[in-house]
């Protein structure tokens, strides 16, 4: 098996290119998507509670609580990270061992891959990127977030520059779809 991984910072496209990685025909695992199930994990909800008892409403996690704790103090998004890492590493064994025998090509959609320590799981790593106003504009008016926003959640992921240094390929998603269609075949053909 041989394992790709689309990462890159916020707003700068790894899900429009897991998309069409998709339509292609190929398996993408979307870590953001194990994050948000393990929102409804009861025993996580309990986990969650103990450390930050102020975002628990009706047995339910407020994440927008959640996010204005983690991302103005660098301490409490490292005790968030402690609980959810963990078990996303467990996820990502697992899908390795289930495949590791195969000659497929699989795809994993992941932010954090280098603050991780994922790097060392992935034959080849594709960074999304764009210019900073691009960026910063997807992300204000995808999320309906404020600019304070988006640059709190931008500063603690790595520098867009440092992902492209330890990229094997970086791929400008400010262009048509077709063309990130035939950069992405292009890559996948020469693995």
């Amino acid at each position: 098996m041989r394992l790709v991984a689309i990462t890159g910072s916020i707003g700068t496209g790894k899900t429009t290119l897991a998309k069409i990685v998709r339509d292609l025909g190929y398996n993408v695992y979307d870590i953001d998507a194990w994050v948000r199930r393990l929102y409804y994990r009861k025993e996580f909800i309990v986990k969650i509670g103990k450390i930050f008892p102020e975002v628990i409403v009706k047995n339910k996690v407020n994440k927008r609580v959640l996010r204005n704790i983690v991302f103005n103090d660098n301490k409490e998004l490292k005790k968030l990270e402690a609980l959810i890492h963990p078990f996303l590493d467990k996820e990502l064994k697992n899908i390795i061992n289930k495949t590791s025998r195969t000659d497929y090509v699989n795809f994993i959609d992941v932010a954090l891959l280098f603050e991780m320590g994922w790097d060392k799981y992935v034959d080849l790593i594709i960074v999304t990127d764009v210019p900073y106003e691009i960026q910063k504009n997807r992300v204000v008016k995808r999320d309906n977030v404020t600019v304070e926003h988006f640059e709190q959640i931008n500063k603690v992921q790595m520098n867009s520059e440092k992902k492209k240094e330890l990229a094997d390929v970086v791929i400008n998603t400010d262009n048509e779809l077709n063309l990130l269609k035939l950069a992405l075949i292009d890559i996948i053909d020469s693995i």
